[in-house]
């Protein structure tokens, strides 16, 4: 993989591919016509395209021809840019704009784009793709399983890709790619659809340090973080979610003023809201299968929670709930987050529960 710090005008990325090098080079022609297109994530369709702000949104179109053409809208993102078996194209802080990617034989072709970092500041607009002369469309990725991802940085893939864990807000934000993150990799393994609703620092009842901001569940219905439109899509109705929250519930002291005067107070507090969250996702999805993961971080105080969480809703009858304990992580990632090593580990472990359940791929 190849990281550009910038692109200034026409400047050309380059990347090896297992075939031909593909490049993408920013360019000033007109597009031809947009091309269909399949999308993972929550967006808002707008003017200029695709606006979207939870991480680990990708896009992706099949083609015939040599060339295509994507557009990039407004905001700071990293994307990953892959044709067919190529290494990534990591493009930083691409300038607005068309980009065209060239370098491949005349033939089938699959491009994806992966946004690799995380938004919570503001929203970053992808336009689409469009064919280049000779370009053809040829019908979208369809997938018939679908993942969804809660959580909070291990989930977002916060500094995974650092090699240290002492970083600058600027280097924690460069070195996150939820593309190579837990997700990522769980969806590939089992050839799903995903989406990675997940935002870092945020908690069931407390953000980290006690933080004033939206804890995830309120974030959560909405397509954007302004909390503007809900989210809606008939077609996302995902077999399986994965969540993991109490990190931030719980790794950090309580405040003075804060609700909770007792940590046994803020214990009851998580385990009731935490609850009725996963009912919420339950009463859209009843047949989903529920995995509530927790580290070992806190003295164990995260996974004692969320295994009474667990108990506490297979008691109330909810069904294909279970809680898997991950353990033996190295946390070198920023901030002594999990690693890109770290989240093969995790991957491995959720799926021993996902193989042991084959059934949840049998109904739609």
């Amino acid at each position: 993989m190849r990281t550009v710090l910038g692109l200034l005008g026409a400047a050309l990325l380059s990347t090896s591919a297992v075939a031909t090098p593909i490049t993408v080079t920013a360019v000033s022609s007109k597009p031809g016509a947009a091309l269909p297109m399949h999308i993972g994530g929550r967006v808002e369709r707008t003017p200029d395209g695709y606006r979207r702000q939870w991480p680990g949104t990708y896009f992706e179109t099949n083609f015939r021809g040599s060339g295509i053409l994507l557009k990039i809208g407004d905001g700071d993102v990293i994307l990953r840019v892959t044709v067919d078996a190529s290494s990534p194209t990591t493009l930083f802080k691409p300038k607005p704009g068309l980009y065209r990617v060239t370098g491949l034989a005349d033939g089938r072709h699959a491009i994806r784009v992966d946004v690799a970092s995380e938004s919570q500041a503001a929203p970053t607009v992808f336009g689409g793709f469009y064919a280049a002369p000779g370009t053809r469309p040829l019908p979208t990725p369809a997938r018939a399983r679908q993942i969804e991802f809660i959580g909070d940085s291990h989930t977002v893939g916060y500094g995974n890709v650092s090699a240290q864990r002492d970083c600058t807000e600027a280097e924690v934000w460069a070195t996150t790619d939820t593309s190579q993150a837990m997700p990522a990799l769980a969806a590939r393994r089992y050839g799903a659809d995903y989406q990675v609703n997940a935002i870092s620092g945020r908690g069931i009842v407390r953000n980290y340090n006690g933080m004033a901001a939206d804890t995830l569940p309120v974030a959560y219905p909405f397509t954007l973080f302004d909390k503007a439109t809900r989210y809606v899509d008939p077609a996302w109705h995902p077999r399986l979610f994965v969540i993991a929250l109490g990190t931030n519930d719980f790794t950090t002291p309580l405040h003075p003023g804060e609700p909770w005067t007792t940590r046994e107070a803020l214990h009851a507090d998580y385990e009731q809201r935490y609850v009725d969250f996963v009912k919420r996702l339950r009463a859209r999805d009843p047949d989903a299968h529920v995995v509530l993961w927790a580290t070992d971080m806190a003295g164990g105080e995260i996974a004692a929670e969320v295994g009474k969480v667990a108990a506490r809703l297979k008691a109330e009858g909810q069904r294909n709930i279970a809680f898997v304990p991950v353990t033996g992580l190295a946390f070198t990632g920023c901030h002594s987050h999990p690693s890109t090593a770290d989240d093969a580990r995790i991957t491995t472990a959720l799926s021993g529960y996902i193989d042991a359940h084959p059934e949840m791929w049998a109904h739609r």
